[in-house]
């Protein structure tokens, strides 16, 4: 399922997340959100009121725009054109400011790192590969299952693939309270960016630290274990 190589195993392991974490698409998912609301008539929505409202699983997200959950029928369609207007625009987005840097950086100081996310790993892989930095990861998994998945389980899997890395020891890094739940949910601690799907205040609700740039969030996870 993912890709894992040997390196050198010891001291904190960093776990990052990859859509809104290190790879910069907020507005690419702003538009692929907005094309999937126009399918079914619902009110364009902004990117402040997407970041109050956002959670996951997504049916919940659009539950909480639309008074009640999407039908099967809604939500394969908003599911299906969400997608696919993502797709197209995920290719044009870069990588975080200074997150290349950051992951040489750790890479070549002997720390371990791996790479989960929810997105599809037939999807995920080529991005990551595209942007230079599959190397800089002991492992990158994305999603094989179903969609409406939470992160707490994938977390679960990525780790049994991840042998000698003790869960005390890691920090996840993400810009989504799921980071932080799926951490706890294994035992791990959670840092969160705001440059992603959430704001501040709603990040800050969920009980970590909440930092506004990656290389802050590097420096928080240092300090955490």
């Amino acid at each position: 399922m993912g890709k894992q190589h040997g390196t050198k195993r010891h001291g904190k392991h960093l776990v990052w997340d990859w859509n809104g974490t290190l790879l910069d698409d907020i507005q690419a998912v702003i538009g692929a959100t907005n094309a999937a609301f126009a399918e079914l008539g619902l009110e364009q929505i902004t990117l402040a009121r997407y970041r109050d409202l956002y959670t996951v699983p997504v049916p919940k997200f659009y539950e909480r725009l639309m008074g009640r959950l999407p039908t099967e029928a809604e939500w394969a369609l908003m599911d299906g054109v969400f997608h696919k207007h993502y797709w197209q625009r995920a290719d044009e987005c870069g990588l975080t400011a200074g997150a290349a840097e950051l992951l040489a950086a750790r890479q070549a100081s002997g720390f371990t790192q791996s790479l989960l996310s929810l997105a599809p790993h037939t999807h995920l892989i080529p991005l990551v590969r595209r942007h230079g930095i599959e190397e800089r990861f002991v492992r990158v998994d994305g999603r094989v299952g179903a969609s409406t998945e939470g992160k707490a389980a994938h977390m679960v899997r990525h780790l049994a693939e991840l042998p000698g890395v003790d869960p005390e020891r890691i920090v996840v890094i993400g810009d989504a309270a799921d980071d932080a739940v799926a951490a706890a949910h294994v035992g791990a601690r959670a840092v969160l960016y705001t440059g992603g799907s959430h704001s501040r205040a709603s990040l800050e609700r969920v009980g970590v630290p909440v930092v506004d740039t990656l290389a802050d969030a590097v420096a928080v996870a240092e300090e955490l274990v």
